[in-house]
């Protein structure tokens, strides 16, 4: 039995029932009770939580949980107390989130839990009727997919689903667990394929771009598109331009959108001749 299947009782039980519980490593020393017996230069307290009055140096604190992890590798037991050490209470959390146990730091153990949990969602995706996905029906989900299904700038797609760049993401990220995939290494057309797979997607044309971040904004960095797709150009937040919200296209009262007036044609033109050296300032102003 796995960490998974196991309950924090039933694991706990075991590992006291090894048969050599007794010389586990972190056991207090017959001849320094306030010792390890694995190593008499490890405290007991090494394995568990910071508890002293005020702060642990970085330094210090790691070298702490070195020294623990050198005892525990050598450690009979140490499958036992791992296993212990990575299972859940029934509300999900861990049943000793403090502390190193088998070998595994409480950071270690968190992140195991996660990747858990991610493993878990990835193989039960939802499938075609599964009334999980009518959240992804609706009106605001089905006008993002739309949406994306034609753009593949951010802001463009906000600008065609009537929402800012923030409620897109965001729609975008729950689409992404919702059909079952992960947002962080999914890319766009893998989006919109499971979407039209689970017949969530309407029959669209899918404007094809290879890999592309879909779970959420690009970083200010790029890390996350470097990370999804490495070949492709980072496009970075420009800070000084604030996501304002677009509101949809109004409606007439047959429910169809008003014809679009066509957009004035700018023409840039001087109001004196272009001289060598240009002048301090040259104006430009819009033609009639």
């Amino acid at each position: 039995m796995t960490s998974s299947t196991l309950t924090p009782e039933t694991a706990r039980q075991q590992l006291e029932e090894h048969r050599h519980w007794r010389y586990r490593g972190c056991a207090p020393d017959p001849d320094q009770p306030m010792c390890a017996q694995g190593n008499p230069a490890v405290p007991l307290d090494a394995w568990g939580p910071y508890t002293e009055e005020g702060g642990e140096a970085p330094s210090a604190r790691n070298a702490r949980l070195e020294a623990a992890e050198a005892v525990c590798a050598a450690c009979p037991v140490l499958a036992a107390c791992r296993t212990y050490g990575l299972t859940e209470t029934p509300d999900g959390r861990l049943a000793e989130p403090e502390g190193v146990l088998g070998g595994m730091r409480s950071l270690d153990r968190h992140k195991a839990l996660i990747a858990r949990r991610q493993e878990a969602g990835a193989t039960a995706a939802p499938s075609a009727g599964d009334a999980r996905l009518d959240e992804a029906r609706t009106a605001q989900k089905q006008a993002l997919l739309k949406s994306l299904a034609r753009e593949t700038d951010e802001e463009l797609v906000a600008y065609r689903a009537g929402m800012d760049v923030r409620t897109s993401n965001w729609h975008r990220a729950i689409l992404t667990g919702l059909l079952g995939l992960d947002k962080e290494t999914a890319s766009r057309q893998q989006l919109l394929e499971r979407a039209r797979e689970l017949g969530v997607l309407p029959a669209v044309r899918i404007v094809p771009d290879g890999r592309w971040p879909i779970a959420a904004a690009p970083n200010t960095d790029g890390s996350r598109q470097r990370r999804i797709a490495p070949a492709r150009p980072v496009q970075l937040l420009l800070p000084g331009f604030p996501h304002l919200t677009r509101a949809p296209r109004p409606q007439t009262a047959t429910g169809a959108s008003p014809a679009r007036r066509p957009r004035p044609r700018l023409q840039l033109v001087r109001t004196q001749p272009l001289t060598l050296p240009l002048p301090a300032t040259t104006v430009l102003e819009t033609a009639a």
